[in-house]
């Protein structure tokens, strides 16, 4: 590397220093349900990518996309621009004309309303009906004794969210998956880290989904990937990923296939250049190399982040019942046999407990608390479904319950214990000041 790109590099690890965020102050500054915590390796890792100007997806692109597959237990990884967009091109990867078993339009697939939309949208967007089962109150995950109920001789393909990072009973929804031949979609946005019996969420299903938003496990600012263990689902995924292209060579290479112009595919006259041979109606959702060196630099502290998030959830989960807040909240519960990756603390007002939930959100964010509702709440309630045909399996009742009386607090790397403290301690007061 020459003496000129370190000295800017050094600068700009200087200047991070020299600018960063402030520091947050229980009661004084607002403290947020979550956030990114970025250093000056990371700062030095983004200008490192600018100054090759190779503004798509390059060598970083390649590096995080060996080691987070690696990091993650699966063999293959795909980035694209979002999570939302890798739950997109998960999904569609299944519907491929390329695959002999696959996803086929119209059929059912089972899901949950409580939640985030993305897990359900690319359902309707490939032209399939979501059916809605309930959630577990404690965990705030599918209720896995509600799924054999929904599944019909139309059912194909099963794609659930591991809910603020705590895994669903996924060993009970893929020996149903495995029992009924159907696909199993991991939507692992919120839940980087988290396992169950030992075993990382995500390598269970057929594919899974990460996001790397600012607000999630690690960031890229914005990013998500796709996983998966098969060559032939990790090419199709890159193919809708990349226009729909036939190709997969890589940005600035051409003939990895050793047969540019030797093939002969549709009606295309034999030889047209395979570079612009398309196999599937895609999209473009490729990644910048910017992005992707943040995103090699946040993955190496990945499981400090992880391990922060769990500290942090324990310290607040006790202070609370110290508190005696169990008696006005279902506080949450890891699901049986997992090691949650918490990506926030949601806590559920009890029946018969006279308690406004606006009320209680209203007058933490006044005291500077930030809190987050449980997404969706009831995605068939939302706006956007009301011309989506969708089915109802057993009915919603917890769900229901969870948009009207739910909500969570941040257990994020940048919160300790003076912070949670603060978040409990008004939690206890205004909670109690609201029942007089």
């Amino acid at each position: 590397m020459s003496n000129s790109r370190e000295q800017i590099l050094d600068a700009a690890e200087e200047y991070y220093e020299q600018n960063k965020p402030p520091v947050l102050i229980a009661g004084e500054t607002y403290l947020p349900v979550t956030g990114k915590i970025l250093d000056r390796e990371d700062c030095r890792a983004l200008v490192d990518a600018s100054l090759d100007m190779w503004l798509t997806a390059g060598r970083h692109a390649a590096i995080f996309e060996r080691d987070f597959a690696k990091f993650w237990g699966k063999k293959l990884c795909r980035l694209t621009v979002s999570g939302s967009s890798a739950n997109l091109l998960a999904f569609t990867t299944l519907m491929s004309p390329k695959l002999k078993k696959r996803i086929e339009k119209g059929s059912e697939v089972i899901t949950v309303a409580a939640g985030f939309p993305t897990t359900v949208n690319p359902i309707v967007q490939n032209g399939c009906k979501p059916v809605f089962v309930d959630v577990e109150l404690d965990t705030h995950n599918v209720d896995v004794k509600k799924l054999e109920a929904a599944i019909t001789p139309k059912t194909s393909a099963i794609m659930i969210a591991h809910a603020l990072g705590n895994p669903f009973n996924v060993g009970a929804v893929k020996a149903l998956c495995e029992e009924h031949d159907l696909f199993l979609i991991e939507d692992c946005c919120d839940a980087l880290g988290a396992t169950y019996e030992g075993e990382h969420v995500g390598t269970f299903g057929d594919m899974a989904t990460c996001s790397f938003y600012p607000a999630h496990h690690i960031t890229m600012g914005e990013g998500g990937a796709v996983l998966t263990d098969s060559i032939k689902l990790a090419r199709i995924c890159e193919s809708y990923r990349d226009w729909g292209r036939d190709c997969y060579c890589l940005p600035g290479h051409d003939n990895t296939c050793k047969k540019r112009f030797d093939w002969q595919l549709g009606d295309l006259p034999q030889g047209y250049d395979h570079k612009y041979t398309y196999s599937h109606v895609g999209y473009n959702m490729k990644v910048s190399d910017m992005q992707a060196a943040i995103g090699v630099s946040q993955l190496k502290k990945a499981n400090s982040f992880i391990e922060k998030r769990r500290e942090n959830f324990d310290y607040l989960k006790a202070k609370l019942i110290s508190l005696g807040m169990e008696e006005f909240f279902h506080l949450p519960v890891p699901t049986p046999g997992s090691n949650p990756s918490w990506f926030g603390f949601l806590l559920t007002i009890r029946d018969g407990i006279k308690l406004s939930r606006r009320d209680l959100t209203f007058e933490l964010e006044e005291k500077k608390i930030g809190t987050r509702l449980l997404f969706a709440g009831n995605l068939t309630k939302q706006p956007a479904y009301a011309d989506v045909d969708f089915d109802i399996v057993g009915g919603l009742a917890v769900t229901d319950k969870i948009m009207n009386d739910s909500f969570w607090l941040g257990v994020w790397p940048g919160l300790n214990s003076d912070h949670l403290d603060y978040i409990a301690t008004m939690l206890a007061q205004t909670t109690r000041e609201l029942l007089k």
